[in-house]
């Protein structure tokens, strides 16, 4: 098992990469979730700031990991407006990480296949590829809304095994979410790498379960 993140692609046959957190910053997905969503519900339900975020907080903790965490349906039907619509509304706030698209053009001018790999619904997904273009850069791409099961659980590597007939020895899984991760190696993906600073707002976050780098920038 090699455990270099920046050797990991000399004999990797298969990437996986994750999207928010790890090609795109999250700072997008920070702000709309943390601040405007917090801010429509307390607007709707006639709520002080704080008293609105402590309750909106709760309910993402209590599904976090689920696939519902991850659904925009979900949490429109839940918090009664558009929430997609947010997205739109601050869409030219989405953007790559640092040295990310440049990374993704190394990478698919290689011999290594390329999969986008991510928990977001099919509509943030959309309105991100479109905003940014980045598709193009990967042989497929797959959401685990697809499958029914977030990447948090067994089910969907079994369901994208099936699907793409990776082999897990020659593939590398990049994702900044460590419960992600640890799935993927329950699965038996060893060569995993963290990204620890997927935010660009955020500090650095601290790693040690996995291997790490501040960005897939410095994967080559």
């Amino acid at each position: 098992m090699n455990n270099d993140p920046r050797t990991m692609l000399t004999e990797c046959e298969t990437l996986m990469l994750d999207m928010d957190g790890t090609i795109l910053d999250l700072a997008f997905d920070s702000y709309v979730w943390k601040e405007l969503v917090v801010g429509r519900y307390a607007e709707r339900k006639g709520l002080e700031y704080r008293v609105a975020r402590d309750r909106l907080f709760a309910r993402y903790l209590a599904i976090q990991g689920d696939l519902e965490w991850y659904c925009l349906d979900h949490w429109s039907e839940r918090l009664g407006f558009d929430v997609l619509a947010l997205h739109r509304e601050v869409h030219e706030r989405i953007d790559y990480l640092p040295g990310a698209r440049t990374f993704l053009e190394t990478v698919h001018a290689s011999d290594i296949q390329v999969l986008l790999v991510t928990n977001s619904h099919p509509d943030t997904l959309e309105l991100k590829n479109d905003t940014l273009g980045f598709a193009g850069f990967f042989d497929a791409i797959h959401s685990s809304h697809t499958y029914g099961h977030a990447k948090e659980k067994q089910e969907f590597w079994h369901a994208l095994r099936e699907e793409e007939g990776f082999d897990p020895a020659t593939t590398v899984f990049v994702d900044d979410t460590v419960p992600v991760l640890r799935s993927a190696l329950e699965y038996g993906i060893t060569q995993s790498v963290v990204i620890t600073e997927p935010d660009t707002t955020e500090p650095p976050r601290e790693n040690g379960e996995f291997p790490g780098v501040p960005g897939v920038r410095e994967l080559v």
